[in-house]
């Protein structure tokens, strides 16, 4: 079922590393001249947490934990590049994380190669290379449902036999390439990739197989034809040596440390990226450098600002800050005049419902940061019921298909309170009703602002102010 636009063969490609391989640094990898850049490992379980947003202030696609935290970002400037890897055991998993994704990236890769312990107790990586039956499950559900390309990545087996067995049935799952590793499960770095291995499945099986585990011995763009022509590989995965300068992608020749720096830094700024992941990716490209007098310095930075100052990039990145507020803004007034000609109201609206009940909504958002663990809506609402001695008000949830986002009611004394706004999970769209509820009833009037609004509900009127701890403003 799989659409192949992804081309394997003669390809040089950046490998997924966990922790570098985020937005900034595939895309100076592509500027630089890769043909193909993989994402980090992912692994099932997290991504199946986590909603689909549009971005609008990045331009970017967001996968978004409920705690706000972003699990994997993209863009579409490498939509036709970017393959997405997940860490997994379960066919049916993987199908529900391939299709989160899938109209966001070029492929899925499935990792079998990993073989850290984390992956290997929970039956992942590595682990697969002796569970071929599962393998054979997960491969064919995915190319059979998905309409992007399906790899995989492995490592060597025990021996070659066993090694060819498992590519051949790899292959016949009807994946577009897979990417091997010339060292087995319980090798290292310090140890010798085989190429000799590497070789002889490349001749032995149809599909594109990828070399991998040379960086060791690659720093130069010869160096990787070198490596290709080794392992008798038309396409070249690089880790390490890329994770040390992206710029080994430049036929050209590499390009000086501090430049490949202050142009990851560039997309780090753009993508708004985390000072801590930004910090370990520069890290690893000074690796060499860490113990001099500019390694000291950067180890000791505690913010992306300070990082920008010590390559003389302070000036891009108060100059991109400023134009993101100023932009913030304008987005926030577009959405407010479009609501606006929907017939919605920029704080509250009344309605009845279909049912004709009374029905009050508000345009509200649960911010977690905002409220004490002892003190959530919920929490506040259900002991306002039991002042009252009234029993707790309940929740009628509903999920929107489309994009997994929930919307909930809480009925209290024949009203319905809501909000307009769609929420990432159960649990906070329930907080917003119930923050909507306690606004109307006052019990949070101590923490309103000035700003008032004014609409009619089922010919009552009701005042209220705008709560900038709790709205969406």
């Amino acid at each position: 079922m799989s659409n192949n636009t992804l081309n394997y063969r003669n390809a040089v490609i950046l490998a997924p590393m966990v922790r570098i391989g985020t937005l900034p640094m595939r895309m100076l990898s592509l500027d630089y001249g890769a043909d193909i850049v993989y994402g980090e490992e992912l692994i099932d379980h997290k991504m199946l947490q986590c909603t689909r947003t549009v971005n609008e202030l990045l331009g970017t696609i967001d996968f978004v934990q409920e705690d706000g935290s972003v699990v994997f970002r993209t863009c579409e400037k490498e939509a036709n590049q970017v393959v997405f890897q997940m860490g997994t055991s379960d066919a049916a998993r993987s199908l529900k994380v391939a299709k989160l994704v899938e109209n966001d990236v070029a492929a899925i890769d499935i990792n079998m190669g990993c073989p850290k312990e984390f992956s290997i107790k929970g039956g992942m990586g590595a682990a697969l290379l002796s569970q071929p039956d599962k393998v054979r499950q997960i491969l064919t559900t995915l190319v059979e449902n998905v309409r992007k390309p399906v790899t995989c990545k492995i490592r060597l087996c025990p021996t070659l036999e066993e090694t060819l067995h498992f590519c051949h049935l790899v292959e016949s799952c009807g994946v577009a390439a897979v990417a091997i590793h010339g060292r087995r499960k319980e090798e290292r770095p310090r140890h010798a990739n085989h190429n000799d291995i590497i070789r002889e499945i490349a001749h032995q099986i149809s599909i594109p197989v990828i070399a991998n585990g040379g960086s060791m011995d690659i720093s130069s763009n010869a160096d990787v034809e070198r490596f290709r022509s080794e392992t008798g590989c038309s396409s070249v995965m690089l880790a390490r040596s890329a994770q040390w300068n992206a710029s080994i992608f430049r036929k050209d020749g590499i390009l000086p440390t501090n430049d490949v720096i202050r142009a990851y830094l560039k997309y780090a700024v753009d993508y708004d990226n985390t000072y801590e992941n930004s910090k370990y990716c520069i890290q690893q490209i000074l690796h060499e450098q860490l113990q001099t007098s500019l390694g000291f310095s950067f180890k000791a930075t505690k913010s992306m600002a300070d990082i920008c100052q010590l390559w003389d990039m302070e000036g891009y990145l108060r100059d991109v800050t400023a134009a993101r507020k100023q932009m913030e803004t304008s987005l926030k007034r577009l959405h407010a005049a479009s609501e606006a000609d929907d017939g919605g109201r920029k704080h509250l609206k009344a309605a009845a419902d279909d049912d004709n009940d009374n029905h009050v909504q508000m345009r509200v958002k649960f911010v977690r940061s905002d409220f004490r663990e002892d003190k959530l809506p919920k929490t506040l609402l259900l002991e306002w019921r039991r002042r009252v001695r009234q029993p707790p008000a309940p929740f009628h949830t509903e999920e929107r298909p489309s994009d997994r986002q929930f919307r909930s009611t809480v009925e209290l004394d024949g009203k319905k309170y809501s909000s307009s706004l769609w929420a990432k999970s159960k649990k906070y769209a329930e907080h917003a009703a119930a923050i909507v509820c306690l606004r109307h009833l006052g019990v949070l009037s101590e923490t309103v602002s000035s700003e008032q609004d004014t609409v009619e509900s089922n010919g009552c009127v009701i005042s209220t102010e705008s709560c900038h701890a709790i709205e969406d403003v």
